[in-house]
């Protein structure tokens, strides 16, 4: 390599250490360039990797549980009510699309679970008002956990000083039936709730995933890689999270290809859940047109905390509003329902709105059921 033409006078390849070949690389931008350049291809990469082996994983009943499985709520349990004046309309929307046989799709984030609702969505499942359930990777981690153990959730601020946070023996369980998914060319949602089911999970009726297995609604998990604890264990297999994961966004983008006529919930994922939404819409949209079909006249609704305006329909503030950048309302409350649909918007606590849906939602199924009678 000394001497080539095209290096610049004041390269040595001395310089670079033999072990990573990066711990040394030549001092400045154009030094750097050039050596990689002229670098053989490598089958690794050419960064230092964090060694997974030297992990060392708890058994997870030394970390305790801040949700355990007597704190899920039971359906018969009081609550107190969310009371907003367009609820009515979302619930009604969601009877209508189930009547006239159209998909109700909810996409929640992982505190529905943390915070004891699951019984709630599971028997929206089973009486086939829920059709698709998806999900980021936290829901299947805590919904795997509390089948399995009886509880998830830790203490973040005491597990994380001691560098011990998310690495728990059972939980990796996980990374193995995702790699069993894998080769199955299975979702990741449908292969965890499979094994809950066939392995019959202490308490698997908390569980989401089973509940979708047994009553054949998919329940898919989108999952973006480094975000979940069981990516840190050794056993993790980047290759197998992705084409599972890819599974579900598949099976999900199917499922929005029926979205005429029906409803889209957001319930608690402001980044994940918009942007998946997004692209299954772009990809469903773009083969209808082809067919010269459309998916416009549908109903989306999305529960969060953060406060919007009222007019939050006619648009999102301009680029330098910092709220321009939360996703459920440009995105789900807005761009994707401009040509027909409908969308809502409810901010309050999940412990109030999700009870209160379930409650109200079942009433108007039953109520339309008994007057089709």
């Amino acid at each position: 390599m000394r001497g080539h033409p095209s290096l610049h006078p004041s390269f040595s390849p001395s310089l670079v250490l033999s072990q990573t070949g990066v711990g040394c690389l030549p001092f400045n931008r154009v030094q750097r360039a050039q050596f990689f350049q002229h670098q053989p291809e490598r089958a690794v990469s050419r960064y230092p990797l964090f060694d997974r082996s030297q992990i060392a994983l708890a058994d997870v009943s030394a970390r305790g549980h801040d949700l355990r499985a007597a704190d899920c709520r039971r359906l018969d349990a009081p609550f107190e009510r969310y009371d907003h004046p367009e609820f009515g309309e979302l619930v009604q929307s969601i009877a209508l699309a189930r009547r006239q046989g159209r998909p109700v799709i909810a996409m929640i984030g992982g505190h529905p679970v943390k915070l004891g609702l699951s019984r709630y969505l599971i028997d929206l499942m089973e009486r086939g008002i829920i059709t698709h359930l998806a999900a980021n990777g936290a829901v299947l981690i805590h919904d795997f956990e509390l089948a399995l153990g009886g509880g998830t959730s830790e203490n973040v601020a005491r597990w994380i000083q001691v560098g011990q946070f998310g690495l728990w023996h059972e939980t990796s369980r996980l990374n193995d039936l995702i790699r069993q998914a894998a080769r199955r060319g299975e979702g990741m949602g449908e292969a965890v709730g499979r094994v809950i089911e066939e392995e019959r999970f202490p308490f698997r009726e908390l569980s989401l995933a089973a509940a979708g297995w047994r009553w054949g609604v998919p329940v898919t998990a989108h999952v973006g890689i480094g975000s979940d604890i069981i990516h840190a264990h050794a056993n993790c297999d980047g290759a197998s999270l992705g084409a599972a994961s890819y599974t579900d966004f598949l099976i999900f983008a199917r499922a929005v290809q029926d979205l005429e006529g029906g409803v889209f919930l957001n319930i608690g994922s402001a980044v994940s859940g918009p942007e998946v939404y997004l692209k299954a819409l772009s990809m469903a949209r773009n083969v209808a047109r082809q067919r010269t079909e459309e998916i416009r006249h549908f109903t989306t609704a999305v529960f969060d905390l953060v406060s919007l305006p009222p007019d939050y329909r006619t648009g999102t503030p301009s680029k330098e509003h910092p709220q321009y950048y939360y996703r459920p309302w440009k995105t789900i409350l807005v761009r994707t329902v401009a040509d027909g649909g409908r969308s809502y918007y409810f901010c309050g606590d999940h412990c109030r709105t999700i009870p209160t849906l379930w409650q109200d939602v079942v009433a108007a199924v039953s109520g339309m059921c008994e007057r089709a009678a």
